[in-house]
């Protein structure tokens, strides 16, 4: 069983205290002293990057470092609510610093306008978690593969028009070679059971007095596989075909889009709509082909809707990455296991665990 690491208690000043005085109430002291210990590495400030953003720095971690290479555009303004509309053509992480600096003055926030595939293996190693937006699966796989050494929590989510998605992985390595998958400790809640009057169990005056109205905090493991394990799921076995109809069929609309992501160093384009949709199209055929799955199990219906960012789905998706993160550092919850996908279009999310088991 491979535990997190443990740290000295960050101190929570009188004026941190006020400050968090209602998520303390939600998640308790400890939860959020190990939030204030907690530095963050968000990469991509894009619609979903702001959600995200926000949510850390009102969370109160102790820093956290907006990693993006792109400019502002009229288009990335839309949805990115941390850049002023003057800012186009400058940095997307130095135009987000100072609206995000001012949700929480006690975050440090950091802009960093170097592109992450440059970055060296060393630069990752400062964080405790990293949140990965808006970058290719070998990167993402590339960036796992590495924290998973480290006991490094990785993140990973992304917005296509109205469908969006969360992946948690955390797969960390024990001693000597054999590689063992990661678990998360969390709190979870325990109604203490009162017991009944005719227990004989003891002496009156040695029995524990139990409150039928209290609850504790017992530790709880949950186990998480790697990216690459999350993302080459063997569909040709039986248990995996016989799980099919109960599978999201987002999954596999995710390996269309990182496809089409990997193959054109970019997003579907409003602008290039025509070419981008017949693209897709095929990229669908050959990519549910590779998986060895029916191409009509996607329906070509979503490539009409996977076209840019679209405010209240970055929002949605935000919200519950950010959420993930918190619980993640925090202990409080064991985050969701392991995916989570948003369609925008029902106005409904599911979770659910891909992996090789």
């Amino acid at each position: 069983m491979i535990d997190m690491i443990e740290k000295e208690d960050p101190v929570i000043s009188e004026e941190e205290a006020a400050q968090y005085d209602r998520q303390i109430r939600l998640w308790g002291l400890d939860a959020q002293k190990r939030l204030r210990g907690s530095r963050v590495l968000l990469a991509g400030l894009g619609g979903l990057g702001a959600e995200v953003a926000k949510n850390l720095i009102l969370a109160g971690v102790k820093a956290l470092t907006l990693l993006d290479h792109e400019q502002v555009t009229e288009e990335s303004c839309r949805a990115q609510f941390l850049v002023p509309v003057t800012a186009q053509g400058q940095n997307r992480a130095q135009a987000s610093l100072e609206r995000g600096q001012n949700l929480n003055p006690m975050v440090e926030v950091h802009a960093d306008p170097d592109r992450i595939e440059d970055k060296p293996d060393d630069f990752f190693l400062q964080f405790d978690a990293v949140c990965l937006t808006g970058c290719s699966r070998d990167l993402m796989v590339r960036v796992d593969q590495l924290c998973s050494k480290h006991n490094i929590k990785v993140f990973c989510g992304d917005v296509y028009g109205y469908y969006g998605y969360k992946i948690f992985v955390w797969a960390a390595r024990g001693g000597g070679k054999k590689k063992r998958r990661g678990e998360v400790r969390a709190l979870e809640k325990l109604k203490v059971v009162k017991p009944t009057g005719n227990s004989n169990d003891g002496p009156e005056a040695k029995k524990a007095k139990v409150d039928p109205n209290e609850t504790t905090m017992v530790k709880k493991m949950a186990s998480f596989c790697t990216l690459k394990e999350a993302l080459e799921v063997d569909w040709s076995t039986e248990k995996a075909k016989a799980g099919m109809k109960r599978t999201p069929v987002d999954y596999f609309m995710l390996h269309v889009l990182l496809k089409f992501r990997t193959d054109k160093g970019r997003d579907p384009d409003p602008q290039s709509f025509p070419e981008d949709s017949e693209l897709l199209r095929q990229i669908r055929d050959d990519v549910l082909e590779a998986l060895a799955v029916s191409s009509d199990l996607l329906n070509e219906d979503f490539i009409s809707y996977c076209f840019s960012e679209m405010s209240p789905v970055c929002a949605v998706v935000g919200g519950v990455l950010g959420q993930e993160v918190v619980k993640a550092l925090s202990q409080r919850d064991a985050p969701h296991r392991n995916f989570f996908f948003f369609d925008g279009r029902k106005g409904n999310g599911v979770v659910d665990y891909f992996g090789p088991n």
